[in-house]
């Protein structure tokens, strides 16, 4: 563990520019918005994910496959590849949602779908943190009619003991999104939270991040309690990264403070942190060992026991 020479908490928030900085931790866990009442005070918009209005459509196939990889697509696959992850909460987003099922299917690069075997197909459950990932490839379009579907994903989504929520996923930017019943309804099947940016990485995969909101039971999340004066974790580098990954992070108010590392499974496999801390920024480095396999870990700060953020990392030999 490596920690910089105290600052003091201005010149701090003025170095990492914690307004931009906070309102992007939240946009990874719930949506954020200004009050229009309080200027600068930053609030939790927690909209329902709604159903989609065409629901499960024609190409559903029953029991899909566990991955057990989170690869919904083959490295031989031909498309653009992309990585799409999140969190589950309950409708307040008070809680995260472990042990949600998240059934996946799509179309292929020309906009085909699998109706023999179960290619591009394949369950995912979210984990002991409620994250969820998948790797898989941007869908195809196909027509209907005189027009063309947007890209899109279709998603089964069931938390323990709850109803199952059928929608679709989208992307920003798709041509086609306008003018389809679907993907542009405002209504009870609003999509407008479904339609998701995809940002390239270094790996030249293009990622996006969705969290879903659905009626469950799960483990408290204290996200209304997430303000600007608690800390954040700002960067990691490199990403993906071999031997040896910088954590950089900040801490806005004395706390007991832990900084821990969770596979995609939810389990604790570093803890890089663990003590009171005074408000400064600090630095870590994760060198895991080599046993520990490629894939996707989150690294998650905590103060005081409540998680306030996390950021992905790819290990990756």
């Amino acid at each position: 563990m490596k920690k910089n020479q105290p600052n003091n908490r201005r010149q701090f928030l003025k170095n990492t520019s914690l307004a931009a900085l906070s309102l992007g931790m939240l946009s990874q866990t719930a949506k954020a918005k200004r009050s229009p009442q309080t200027e600068g005070e930053v609030s939790l918009d927690c909209e329902k994910t709604t159903e989609d209005l065409y629901g499960q459509g024609p190409f559903y196939t029953e029991n899909p496959p566990v991955l057990t990889d989170n690869k919904l697509a083959s490295t031989e696959e031909e498309g653009t590849p992309i990585i799409i992850s999140g969190r589950v909460f309950n409708l307040d987003c008070s809680e995260y949602i472990p042990d949600t099922i998240v059934d996946i299917w799509h179309a292929n690069d020309a906009g085909q779908y699998d109706n023999v075997g179960y290619n591009l197909r394949g369950q995912v459950t979210s984990n002991e943190q409620g994250f969820y990932i998948f790797e898989t490839i941007k869908p195809g379009k196909y027509g209907t009619g005189g027009s063309y579907r947007p890209s899109h994903i279709h998603f089964k989504i069931t938390p323990p003991g709850f109803d199952t929520l059928t929608t679709q996923l989208y992307f920003e930017g798709d041509t086609d999104i306008p003018a389809d019943p679907a993907a542009s309804n405002v209504g009870d099947n609003d999509a407008t939270n479904r339609i998701i940016p995809l940002t390239e990485n270094s790996e030249g995969k293009f990622e996006g991040t969705w969290d879903i909101i659905i009626a469950g039971d799960g483990i408290t999340n204290g996200l209304h309690n997430v303000h600007l004066d608690k800390g954040m974790v700002y960067k990691v580098t490199p990403n993906p990264f071999a031997d040896s990954v910088l954590i950089q992070y900040g801490v806005f108010q004395k706390a007991q403070v832990s900084l821990l590392v969770y596979d995609a499974q939810g389990r604790l496999v570093a803890n890089l942190e663990e003590s009171t801390l005074p408000p400064q920024k600090y630095e870590a480095t994760w060198q895991p060992s080599h046993a520990l396999p490629n894939g996707h870990y989150f690294v998650a700060l905590k103060i005081n026991d409540l998680q306030v953020h996390y950021l992905k990392v790819i290990r990756k030999r």
